[in-house]
């Protein structure tokens, strides 16, 4: 059993999209959560952020991130995710600019273990479809999944649930209604 749990947060509406959530183009519902983002939303998200010690990202979710995060510095939350470890799963990035951040071009999956028992805290994956469901695909790899649903049906768009052959069953652990309709879901993958 690993010291550390490793933890996949979303923000997903009802049908489980979660394409382009803070407004970023190529998609023509961007920036959806906008309109939800509450002072609670952004208490969870902080005290989720900020318990964390490792940060995981795709290469479509760090290119967002490195292109926001490092010119908002000055508040807890750009001051944590900006000097945080961060690992980037790429064959394409090479490197990275980045304060404390490694791109991993091979065997991600077995980097996290390595990671789950050497880190100082938890692992969190923030976005990342693609990564998240690679992460989902290794049994027992995943401890929780944080699921932000926003009261709405986006329609069309890029799903945070993977495709399987096989059921993932998960365990309801917590779950909390925001003023704004928003639920804060936390589960844990059943093997």
């Amino acid at each position: 059993m690993s010291k550390n749990k490793l933890i996949i947060t979303e923000f997903v509406s009802l049908d489980g999209v979660m394409e382009a959530p803070g407004g970023e183009p190529g998609y023509k519902h961007a920036g959806w959560v906008g309109a939800y983002f509450s002072d609670e939303l952004g208490a969870y998200k902080g005290e989720e952020q900020l318990s964390k010690d490792v940060l995981l990202l795709g290469r479509k979710t760090y290119e967002g991130f490195y292109g926001a995060w490092p010119s908002r510095a000055g508040d807890p939350m750009a001051d944590k995710i900006n000097s945080m470890r961060k690992a980037v799963a790429s064959t394409t990035l090479g490197s990275s600019p980045w304060e404390n951040t490694e791109v991993v071009a091979d065997d991600f999956a077995g980097h996290v273990a390595g990671l789950k028992d050497s880190a100082d805290g938890d692992l969190l994956v923030a976005g990342s479809r693609t990564l998240a469901h690679s992460l989902l695909a290794v049994p027992g790899l995943v401890d929780e999944i944080n699921l932000q649903v926003f009261p709405l049906i986006l329609g069309s768009g890029a799903r945070f649930y993977p495709d399987t052959e096989e059921p993932l069953k998960l365990a309801l652990l917590s779950s909390q209604q925001m003023p704004n309709g928003v639920l804060a879901q936390t589960y844990a993958p059943q093997t």
